[in-house]
């Protein structure tokens, strides 16, 4: 093994026609387990020569949409119902999603600002570079399937970014919309270095992000959701002989095209205290409405610090917690396009 060679390895050969489950190994030595190894769960499904799609879940521990829709993809999609190849990483985080936390338990960082990762790193440096030096070259698109986690909550939306290539934009464009979320948006980061969404972006790849749902749990609507997605991906992509089932054709309301026109989006606290949301998901916000407020239970007396909207929309996320510091995501304000 070479110096830039990932200290992590595979017990799956990716190069294989078939469905295989196996693992990562991930040296981590410690007080009860000297020579120790984290094992994370990986899946390869390949047949014929079609494109590969690389499907996520777990990038954050408390967010289980992605897990659950991933776990039941990896048990029951079979090599011959395939042209191409499909790698699932139902938890990215492992350790995170078995702590049931954002982060990592082990060396506290958010896989999500992780990347390229270090051979030499932490845990969660070490997967993200064998993930950036192994995985992400394979792939023609990347699904990283998240929720609000325990501390926020989306109306659920499938997103691609603003990107300088347009073309490329433009095909994550269609990938979001045959996805077939309630909301489709493009987005805009307020710190995309690091992401997992950037280094797949960064390499001319596809990307694809959801938000569905929060609060540290799921629904059946946000599970069906990604479900559906999934499949439809498959099927974008024509790695699956079917098409993609338009919200129109279950019966459902068609997506809403929405967009973040600047980062004026983003409602963030300045204060500490208990937030009260003064407006719910889904209900339209004009500029300097007031979508929320912060108490101070210190200061009985003291009146709220209201925050406003400074630019009209659709209230598409909101902080789930009601303590929150400064600094804090309040809300989350999207443009209809």
């Amino acid at each position: 093994m070479t110096q830039t060679e990932p200290k992590v390895s595979a017990t799956v050969d990716f190069s294989v026609d078939g469905k295989h489950h196996g693992h990562l190994s991930i040296p981590h030595s410690r007080n009860d387990s000297g020579w120790g190894a984290i094992h994370l769960p990986v899946v390869s499904i390949r047949n014929g020569d079609g494109p590969t799609l690389v499907l996520t879940g777990g990038n954050h521990g408390d967010e289980y949409e992605g897990p659950i829709a991933l776990m039941k993809l990896a048990r029951f999609l079979d090599a011959q119902e395939i042209n191409g190849q499909v790698i699932i990483i139902p938890a990215l985080n492992y350790p995170a999603v078995l702590a049931g936390q954002r982060v990592s338990p082990i060396d506290g960082v958010n896989m999500n600002r992780a990347f390229p990762g270090s051979r030499n790193g932490t845990v969660t440096s070490m997967i993200a570079h064998f993930v950036q030096q192994k995985i992400l070259p394979l792939a023609d698109a990347v699904l990283d399937i998240h929720s609000g986690g325990k501390t926020m909550m989306f109306s659920p939306f499938a997103c691609y970014h603003r990107l300088p290539d347009s073309d490329l934009m433009e095909q994550a464009k269609q990938a979001v919309l045959a996805f077939a979320a309630p909301v489709s948006l493009e987005l805009v980061e307020l710190d995309a270095e690091g992401m997992l969404d950037t280094a797949v972006e960064d390499m001319g790849r596809i990307f694809i992000g959801c938000e569905l749902g929060g609060g540290g749990t799921t629904t059946t609507g946000t599970v069906s959701i990604a479900e559906v997605g999934v499949r439809n991906l498959l099927a974008h992509f024509r790695i699956i002989k079917d098409r993609p089932q338009s919200r129109e054709a279950r019966g459902l309301p068609p997506t809403r095209m929405m967009h973040m026109p600047d980062s004026n989006c983003y409602v963030i606290s300045n204060d500490t205290g208990i937030y009260e949301a003064l407006i719910d998901l889904d209900a339209p916000v004009k500029a300097g409405e007031a979508v929320g407020q912060v108490h101070f239970p210190e200061k009985p007396e003291r009146l709220p610090a209201v925050y406003r909207a400074e630019r009209p929309g659709i209230l598409v996320g909101r902080s789930h917690k009601a303590l929150v510091e400064s600094g804090d995501f309040l809300a989350l304000i999207a443009s209809e396009m």
